[in-house]
């Protein structure tokens, strides 16, 4: 087994984490599991998305990296972040074998990137969830 084992994290550098709190907490329809004044974490399946205002200003924030979160629909998330307000960064693209990637810039500057697969119909536990 090589030594790269999987995503655990994605940390998002924000402006306002208390505003990034509430737009993160609709998007992903989930309050987060850590909240202070430095730092917000949301746990996605086994990933975690950490909201940090210390993490880059925008200006430096490096372009060209993406962390793609698994969705069940990625036509269902374009649509219900086109009606967030949400500008689209890329176009859906099927990039072989029926995969589908998007993605989408954040009110904080940040590309959230979503990925299908059709090989996976989840219904992607969220152990944050109280269903």
């Amino acid at each position: 087994m090589g030594q790269i084992l999987g995503l655990h994290k994605v940390v998002y550098g924000v402006t306002d984490i208390a505003e990034a709190k509430a737009w993160y907490s609709k998007l992903l329809e989930q309050e987060p599991f850590f909240d202070s004044d430095c730092y917000v974490g949301f746990r996605i399946g086994q990933c975690e998305l950490g909201l940090n205002p210390d993490a880059r200003s925008a200006i430096s924030r490096a372009d060209g990296v993406i962390a793609y979160w698994v969705v069940a629909s990625v036509a269902a998330q374009v649509e219900r972040l086109g009606a967030m307000g949400t500008r689209q960064h890329n176009d859906v693209v099927d990039v072989g074998e029926g995969v589908l990637m998007a993605s989408f810039l954040d009110p904080f500057g940040n590309i959230f990137g979503l990925i299908e697969y059709p090989q996976i119909r989840p219904e992607v536990s969220n152990p944050n969830s109280n269903q």
